[in-house]
């Protein structure tokens, strides 16, 4: 397996675990707003990355790459939310809280990685 296969596949895991944490949300008002925007953000990263896997060109791998990392910190900001306020036990939270770090680290060191190479192509 690629090492990008791996990446989407740990990126689709994620909006599995996103959508069964929505899932878990007490019908509240509150948590109902939450759900929504965490739906969103959540299961966005995955198809982001492999439209970027896609592109046509290194600058739309950037782009697309840049807002995959932006779902992906937009929904560890409602994780927290969900953790701080108390909708869901702390504990329960933790795990998928991590893997969004992680992941926003490999898809950031990613962005970095493919502006260094257009940099030193175009330097030539």
């Amino acid at each position: 397996m690629a090492k990008g296969d791996d990446i989407e596949e740990r990126l689709i895991n994620f909006a599995v675990r996103i959508i069964k944490v929505c899932g878990s949300l007490p019908e509240t008002p509150e948590a109902r707003h939450v759900r929504g925007q965490l739906s969103r953000s959540g299961t966005a990263p995955a198809p982001h990355y492999a439209e970027a896997r896609g592109a046509e060109s290194t600058r739309d791998f950037i782009h697309k790459l840049g807002i995959c990392l932006k779902e992906i910190n937009e929904s560890k900001i409602w994780l927290l939310i969900i953790q701080r306020s108390g909708m869901l036990p702390a504990e329960l939270l933790t795990a998928i809280i991590q893997e969004s770090d992680e992941l926003a680290k490999i898809v950031s060191t990613s962005i970095r990685t493919a502006r260094n190479n257009s940099d030193n192509r175009q330097a030539k």
